[in-house]
């Protein structure tokens, strides 16, 4: 893939070099494919463009693409070159300031990658759920549901209504294996919170109060030209309501782990300061 990537550089050359084919414009830097003015562009500098598996279609849209946006790049510079007062092309500091944030990020990165343990237990989730539950609140509906969506030309319809409205395991078995046969769509969400509201946009009903629905109907049963529509609500939990662990768990395991990586950069930072007072590495004036 690589042989025939490099023979296809090759060819965009004969298109893009503005020199002719002069073996001396070939240097330690290898095959030239752009120039803008003393500026090179060598085939080189577009070894790792690639994906491994990337068509040849493909690579051509890309080798050319990041040829054109090279030239533009060298073309906005010179521009900037030209009309910008000294001053404001003294960026020396502003490049230097970058280039030191940049490398503090990179070391901070590959530490907590080394250093931080990521395990986060459930006990400690549960310890910082009950601390500050008051940070869950939902600002929408959630459930816990079984949907179903099939075809009126579906057989023993009746027989679904009954299933999917029972708690008997065999029964649950049965629907399960009819939908797999006959359903456009199962969904059994028994373990899984979801906006409720993503699953009416699922059925052809329109409903205006959603927490009063939620309150008094455990089944909803509607349908179209084309399809039936059952739903089981097995659970919910109202907007303006505190969210339950299991849906506010993600959320959790962020914050615990953005505090250790803080606590982390923290304690480093102390460190490497301390650990240089004491070896007189700095003097303060």
């Amino acid at each position: 893939m690589q042989k025939s990537i490099l023979q296809l550089i090759f060819s965009l050359t004969i298109i893009f070099i503005f020199w002719g084919c002069n073996q001396n414009t070939l240097d330690e830097d290898g095959i030239p494919l752009a120039r803008v003015h003393d500026k090179y562009l060598y085939e080189s500098d577009l070894e790792q463009l690639f994906p491994s598996d990337i068509s040849k279609e493909d690579s051509i849209i890309l080798t050319k693409n990041y040829i054109n946006d090279w030239i533009k790049k060298q073309l906005m510079v010179q521009k900037a070159e030209e009309n910008l007062t000294d001053e404001s092309k003294d960026i020396e500091k502003q490049i230097e300031d970058y280039r030191s944030s940049l490398l503090i990020f990179k070391y901070r990165q590959e530490l907590i990658k080394q250093k931080i343990d990521t395990i986060i237990t459930q006990q400690e989730i549960e310890s910082y759920y009950n601390e500050y539950s008051g940070n869950f609140i939902l600002n929408h509906n959630i459930v816990k549901a079984l949907y179903l969506k099939i075809s009126k030309e579906s057989p023993e319809i009746n027989k679904v209504r009954m299933w999917y409205k029972s708690e008997d395991a065999e029964d649950l078995s049965k629907l399960e294996g009819y939908c797999y046969q006959y359903a456009t769509k199962f969904d059994n969400f028994k373990d899984q919170w979801i906006s409720f509201n993503s699953l009416l946009s699922e059925l052809p009903l329109s409903i205006d109060d959603e927490d009063r629905y939620l309150r008094y109907n455990q089944f909803i049963e509607t349908e179209d030209s084309l399809f039936y529509y059952f739903v089981k609500i097995n659970d919910y939990a109202l907007k303006s309501t505190i969210q339950p662990i299991e849906y506010a768990k993600p959320k959790i395991k962020t914050i615990i782990l953005n505090k250790r990586k803080f606590s982390f950069i923290e304690e480093l930072e102390n460190n490497i300061y301390n650990n240089a007072l004491n070896r007189n590495e700095f003097i303060i004036y």
